[in-house]
């Protein structure tokens, strides 16, 4: 592999959240620190996914072929539900937070909660990607030839379209989840579960990487679709803002709440 599969990959992974950092985040200093802080939570649910797979497969010991499998769908999902965890552990903490600088100052306006889920999914969205494709794509320089074998050639173009959509998932993830906490509709708590669920399992299925990655972006659009309304979008903004029309567009002068 060449150092232009290297970069490619890489901006099909990162290039769009990249993007959205540049221009929704990096000019901001309290976004900058909600993002951070929305990392380092995530990369704690991935430590306590860890250990859990780790202790559980120390115990069952005799690590045979169809264990590992059944080991590795174990940790898919516990990984899954931790991350969902503290993903609610943040909106409270966020919550708490913007309940306090309202006593502090109540005069000054606190960030809305539309944005700190936007924020938070973007950090959550960077480092799972950052942790899902670094070592997939050092790979890529080599050596070695990928489906020398008979494997699917594109196994780092799959890769990065994968990460891309998983990156984006969890902007939209975000903002679902805080929007069903904050409005208390708890059902959309346990959608966004058991489609962070399902899209995890879709990367289980390794031979097929047109199925899983189809599906991956349907569930994507449709989750996007859903994050775009209840951010407070409608038809009319989004007709105004693809004609470059609408100066109050989404995140840049959203209020408070």
């Amino acid at each position: 592999m060449t150092a232009a599969v290297f970069f490619g990959c890489a901006f099909i992974a990162f290039g769009p959240a990249l993007a959205l950092y540049i221009f929704t985040i990096v000019t901001e200093p309290l976004r900058i620190i909600f993002l951070i802080i929305g990392a380092f939570f995530w990369l704690v649910s991935l430590l306590f996914s860890s250990l859990i797979w780790f202790t559980t497969a120390t115990l069952i010991g005799n690590k045979d072929e169809p264990r590992e499998k059944y080991l590795l769908i174990f940790g898919v999902l516990i990984s899954v539900l931790i991350q969902e965890m503290f993903r609610f552990a943040y909106y409270k903490l966020l919550k708490k937070a913007s309940e306090g600088l309202k006593i502090i100052n109540p005069y000054e306006k606190a960030p809305s909660m539309r944005l700190l889920a936007y924020v938070s999914g973007l950090g959550f969205g960077i480092m799972s990607g950052v942790f899902s494709f670094v070592n997939t794509l050092s790979d890529s320089l080599g050596p070695g030839t990928v489906g020398i074998h008979g494997d699917p050639p594109q196994f780092f173009l799959n890769s990065a379209f994968m990460t891309l959509v998983i990156t984006l998932l969890h902007v939209f993830w975000g903002i679902v989840f805080f929007d069903g906490c904050e409005k208390k509709k708890w059902y959309t708590l346990l959608v966004v579960l058991l489609s962070h669920l399902l899209v995890s399992a879709l990367t289980l299925i390794s031979p097929h990487y047109g199925l899983n990655l189809v599906l991956a972006y349907i569930i994507m659009v449709l989750m996007g679709v859903w994050a775009f309304f209840v951010s407070g979008g409608s038809c009319r903004s989004l007709k105004l803002c693809l004609l470059c029309q609408d100066k109050d567009f989404l995140l840049f002068n959203q209020r408070a709440r």
